[in-house]
């Protein structure tokens, strides 16, 4: 529940789903008698309006217009929502939304509940769980990749091998039934002898698999989506704002020849080979009797150990300096980098730590490419913990998924090692049973309202 108004509710809703202020504003509306309450604000009459059409017109309060509009028209059930829906495109700026918005609310529609509209499309089967959470995924992509996994989840390739799993879990699931309803003797010996206590445990091994496979793609769905934070640190006047303006490619930090010129850090975010980093130029690291500068760098020391990866700058024209010496020995975690390749080229024989550092340029840009392929190549690195990585058609986009799957493990862990002592099956199936039932969670099959409506309300206001 939210104050008076409930997610379980089908009263009709009216919702921005653009931001006032831009060129155009889209005002959603949905629920019960939807065209008809819109009608009593519209002319031309909307009642008798045909499904998936767009009306000209104008939106009218107490016999004054309002704004120009275009609307156009779904009928339950072939709309997002299941049903009777209409989007309303009003002029931009930030008074003619808000004027026809309360004009609608005047009529009777009433403010939709963050992500109404995406529950109500999941209550009236238009889409399962990992559909609707999709959509959400989708609108907070931060790279191109991100929104590309985004959609493979909305087109369904996560719900197809949710599916594939549980299929083959009820079928084990029912193998133990059978065999607990009926003797060997009835079912006849050769229903699964290599079994021992488990019907079908090949099958069970093989969702086992398959399900470890959906667990560990977390890792990587989570970095593509909430990104990692790369921090560049390093002595003053090594080039730490000059690379981070380089990756940002824009003039974000100031430069200048004078140490200790950064006084506190920036960041900003940009995309490396589609993993979005959150990037963060730092004070430069030294001993300092300035107060305001001493802050800055107790900051930056502070996001060091916050950080997931860290840009160490070595300043080519001082070479390897003792500052540079007591940071990499206690500092495991760095990329380490060779900055003003092209005035100091990095002797051949030269590493940092039993490590070769990357040559760049934060000047010219010269080495960036070699910078981004190994800040990728420690991303993942990190990420699948020195794993085996292999390429899943469908992973999953949420930590409410990888806790079900996560669930369905352990109960089917547990079946097999049941089995394997040959404890009895009314001992194992109700665990095979818990297993399907978390699966069924993923996609909604088997849900609560309340566990329902704590996730939508994560969702924004217009979806």
């Amino acid at each position: 529940m939210r104050g008076n108004n409930s997610y379980s509710d089908d009263s009709p809703i009216a919702a921005f789903a653009t931001t006032p202020g831009g060129a155009l504003t889209l005002i959603r509306c949905s629920g019960k008698g939807a065209i008809e309450i819109a009608g009593a604000v519209f002319s031309p009459p909307l009642a008798s309006a045909p499904a998936n059409t767009v009306i000209h017109g104008w939106i009218v309060s107490a016999n004054e217009k309002v704004d120009e509009v275009l609307v156009s028209v779904f009928r339950a059930p072939k709309s997002y929502t299941g049903e009777d829906s209409l989007d309303i495109s009003c002029h931009g700026g930030t008074t003619a939304g808000k004027a026809v918005m309360s004009a609608l609310k005047t009529a009777g529609f009433r403010d939709a509940l963050p992500g109404e509209f995406t529950f109500r499309a999941f209550m009236n089967g238009k889409l399962d769980l990992t559909k609707a959470e999709s959509v959400m995924e989708l609108v907070s992509a931060k790279t191109e990749i991100s929104r590309r996994r985004a959609v493979s989840r909305l087109s369904g390739s996560l719900k197809t091998e949710i599916g594939e799993i549980k299929k083959l879990l009820v079928q084990v699931l029912s193998g133990a039934e059978i065999y607990l309803d009926y003797s060997e003797d009835e079912i006849g010996a050769d229903a699964d002898e290599d079994a021992g206590r488990l019907p079908y445990r090949n099958i069970a091994l093989e969702a086992l698999l398959r399900l470890k496979k959906l667990s560990a793609s977390w890792q990587i769905e989570r970095v593509y989506q909430e990104g990692i934070t790369l921090v560049i640190a390093g002595c003053p006047n090594s080039g730490k704002s000059s690379l981070f303006n380089a990756m940002l490619k824009e003039d974000r930090s100031i430069v200048t020849e004078i140490p200790g010129t950064t006084r506190d850090w920036i960041e900003a975010w940009v995309s490396i080979e589609g993993i979005p980093v959150r990037l963060v130029d730092t004070a430069g690291l030294r001993e300092t009797g300035d107060s305001v500068e001493k802050i800055g760098v107790e900051r930056s020391r502070k996001l060091l150990e916050e950080s997931d990866i860290v840009l160490y700058l070595i300043d080519g024209t001082q070479g390897l300096t003792n500052d540079d010496k007591n940071f990499t020995a206690k500092n495991g975690r760095c990329i380490f980098v060779w900055n003003k390749n092209d005035i100091a080229p990095m002797p051949d024989s030269f590493n940092a730590e039993g490590k070769i550092p990357i040559c760049v340029s934060a000047k010219t840009g010269g080495g960036l490419d070699g910078l981004y392929t190994a800040i990728t190549s420690v991303i993942l690195q990190q990420v699948l913990s020195n794993n085996e990585h292999e390429e899943l058609s469908a992973g999953v986009g949420t930590v409410r998924q990888k806790n079900l799957v996560d669930d369905a493990i352990c109960a089917l862990e547990e079946s097999l090692a049941l089995a394997e002592r040959e404890e009895p099956l009314d001992l194992i199936a109700p665990l095979l049973r818990s297993a399907v039932n978390s699966l069924g969670e993923i996609t909604g099959e088997v849900s609560t309202a309340d566990v329902l409506e704590e996730m939508f309300s994560r969702f924004c206001v217009g979806k």
